[in-house]
């Protein structure tokens, strides 16, 4: 599963420095220069503990790298690690099949309402979902309707 990630120096420096504040566990680190942000992936249960009362341990990380931070609670069920990632959107159903040239990919169907939060401003948060599926579960492609 998430075997084989190799992390550089500098997602080890985000990491310990985001686990000696929060005290949460992350299973993973992505630095996305691109829209300055850097996505942790926390071990299941620890999201609040991340998080911190009122987003006090985000702001402070955020205020200490000058990045913005978003933070995904672990699942090693694909449906509920999308379910996670997309949060706070409401998701009506996720639907993960495989296709019959062998590739995965996950459906997600979104209550109208909230279908701007789980894309994201220029698609960020739906780009966001499509590369952690990959990563972890092989899922190929993540479509949101």
């Amino acid at each position: 599963m998430s075997s084989g990630i190799k992390f550089t120096s500098r997602e080890m420096r985000y990491i310990a420095l985001f686990e000696s504040i929060t005290g949460a566990t992350v299973k993973d680190c992505i630095v996305d220069n691109d829209l300055n942000r850097i996505i942790f992936v926390v071990k299941e249960g620890n999201i609040g503990m991340a998080i911190g009362r009122r987003g006090k341990n985000i702001h402070l990380l955020e205020k200490m790298t000058g990045k913005k931070h978003e933070v995904i609670e672990h699942s090693e069920n694909p449906t509920q690690f999308i379910r996670n990632a997309l949060k706070p959107a409401k998701i009506d159903e996720i639907r993960i099949t495989e296709r019959p040239d062998g590739k995965t990919i996950a459906v997600v169907s979104v209550n109208p309402r909230y279908k701007g939060v789980a894309i994201g401003k220029n698609g960020r948060n739906a780009e966001r979902i499509r590369f952690l599926a990959k990563r972890y579960f092989q899922i190929q492609n993540v479509s949101i309707t």
